[in-house]
């Protein structure tokens, strides 16, 4: 079977795999309780919405692994999950259980467009410094995720977090030394030490195996009845957009062997059409990979480990809240910045050329959103390359690119 992960080719091993899994799957632990809550704000049942969270996850994360030999761990996206609440819900208007549909509507387009080719066109098209800076931006956005979890940035501001800086400290040691698993102990060794420093009475997060009998309660609450409205038009159109140039933006960072990039294309697609039919808002390629790849993860095992990992979070979920987000901050800030060192990398023949990569690398953390980050760097792209004289650099597929993030933002300026 594992021949099938071709672990001597990417010079990798199973060991190093279900570890590089392990990290991936802590690091990105906290979907299974902050999703649930963000949901319930548009009116979804938490005590059901934790099992679509886990369970578009385990198939998200194996067929990602099984299917596309890709060691990208599939889980609901914050940005995802946030423009169902706060957009499809708050500012359009749509109950959600219409909101659930409009996320497998969407699915499907953007499943068209995979299996079609589209997306490959796409890929192609976009220029390497763009795709080196979308890489660079999630490494500084990865950066300023790890120091909110650290306790470093609170509300905007500084502050020093004993805790933290030691698990950081201690992460750089042991990388220093190239200790195999390093992230792995700093999350354990981080997680001890908060226990032995902070204890107080704790209770671990609700969780009730009896909700899963009546789960089909969620499954059956899809709701179609607006799918010919405006609204229910604008919602699909906007998280189309969403869903593509994100994955895009997750896959380009962490892939670079083509013949990987096109099926977790198409595996990502489908998951996020099952998002909706599951029950939740779409799953993506998490930012959280970053962490497992800079652990060593190369293959598809990776991101089976994360998914049976994910099955067994069925029963000790409510052991995985004494994981403090301080224990996991250090993973995600190196990770951050190894990925953002990418951009030292771009080399560009006109100095006005660093406009739209910079948009890129300084928008996507400022922002919040990989999506909004890249919009302004892509419309822009292919002005710049008119105004240098380079017009031979481009074709229609940018330009396509460029008005398809030109409505993106248009609509959520004129409708949301």
């Amino acid at each position: 079977m594992f021949k099938r992960f071709q672990l001597e080719d990417y010079q990798t091993t199973v060991k190093q795999e279900v570890l590089a899994g392990l990290v991936t799957f802590f690091s990105i632990s906290y979907i299974l309780f902050v999703n649930p809550m963000i949901l319930q704000e548009a009116g979804v049942p938490s005590h059901y919405s934790i099992y679509a969270t886990i369970f578009i996850s385990i198939i998200g994360s194996f067929c990602m692994g099984w299917f596309a030999n890709a060691p990208l761990v599939m889980a609901p996206g914050m940005g995802e999950n946030t423009f169902f609440t706060f957009t499809l819900v708050g500012a359009i208007g749509l109950s959600w259980q219409q909101s659930l549909a409009v996320v497998v509507i969407a699915g499907f387009l953007f499943t068209l467009l995979a299996f079609l080719g589209i997306m490959k066109l796409f890929r192609e098209s976009i220029p390497a410094g763009l795709k080196v800076a979308i890489t660079s931006g999630i490494g500084f956005f990865l950066i300023i995720i790890g120091l909110e979890n650290m306790g470093i940035i609170v509300d905007g501001g500084l502050e020093w977090n004993t805790l933290s800086i030691v698990g950081l400290l201690l992460l750089v040691g042991l990388k220093k030394k190239a200790v195999k698993g390093a992230f792995l102990i700093t999350i354990l060794f981080t997680t001890v030490l908060y226990w032995g420093m902070t204890y107080t009475a704790f209770e671990p997060v609700s969780f009730e195996m009896s909700h899963l009998f009546h789960y089909g309660e969620l499954v059956r609450s899809v709701d179609f009845s607006q799918l010919f409205s405006i609204e229910f038009a604008l919602g699909v159109f906007s998280l189309t957009m969403l869903l593509m140039f994100e994955t895009i933006g997750m896959v380009e960072a962490f892939l670079k062997d083509a013949k990987r990039i096109e099926p977790s294309y198409k595996v990502g697609a489908v998951t996020g059409m099952l998002s909706g039919f599951l029950g939740t808002s779409p799953a993506i390629p998490v930012a959280e990979n970053g962490a497992g790849m800079e652990e060593g993860g190369r293959t598809g095992l990776t991101a089976i480990t994360s998914s049976i990992l994910f099955l067994l979070a069925l029963f000790i979920a409510p052991f995985l809240s004494y994981i403090p987000s301080e224990a996991v901050g250090p993973v995600i800030v190196a990770t951050g910045v190894s990925m953002s060192l990418a951009g030292t990398t771009i080399r560009v023949t006109h100095t006005l050329e660093w406009l739209p990569i910079l948009l890129i690398i300084v928008l996507i953390p400022v922002t919040g959103s990989i999506v909004d980050g890249m919009a302004y760097g892509f419309i822009l792209y292919p002005f710049i390359q008119l105004i240098i004289g380079k017009k031979e650099r481009l074709n229609r597929i940018q330009w396509i690119i460029s008005g398809l993030f030109f409505l993106t933002l248009l609509s959520t300026w004129l409708f949301i």
